[in-house]
């Protein structure tokens, strides 16, 4: 059974970093994209990076986020210069295939860390 689970969540002052990972489990993910999503209340969940066929990321996140594939089987996004607007539940998501930024091309998703940035 596939599963990810997201780890590094917490309250940070804005400005300041903080570093997510995710493992995943139940198979290997070397054929697999993997991502990075999130979803502040009241909003819509959406993309903010990506790795699988390179890397690549949200408006929002370039020059500060930077995602990185620590193993096959584990993902990790370190966030600096953490602004309010970045408070979210941040989740791992996994793909056969490569590239993409759509919710509904990930198959595999994690339960979700809270990051909470305060001003």
């Amino acid at each position: 059974q596939v599963q990810l689970v997201e780890s590094g969540g917490g309250l940070v002052q804005a400005g300041g970093s903080l570093r997510l990972s995710c493992a995943a489990s139940g198979r290997t993910f070397s054929s697999y994209a993997m991502g990075w999503f999130r979803q502040a209340p009241g909003k819509e969940r959406e993309f903010v990076a990506g790795v699988g066929g390179g890397t690549y990321y949200a408006d929002s996140a370039k020059g500060r986020f930077t995602i990185s594939r620590d193993t096959v089987n584990s993902l990790s996004l370190q966030m600096n210069l953490l602004k309010p607007e970045d408070t979210a539940v941040y989740y791992c998501a996994a793909r056969q295939g490569l590239r993409a930024t759509r919710l509904s091309e990930y198959q595999y998703w994690g339960p979700g860390t809270q990051v909470t940035v305060s001003s």
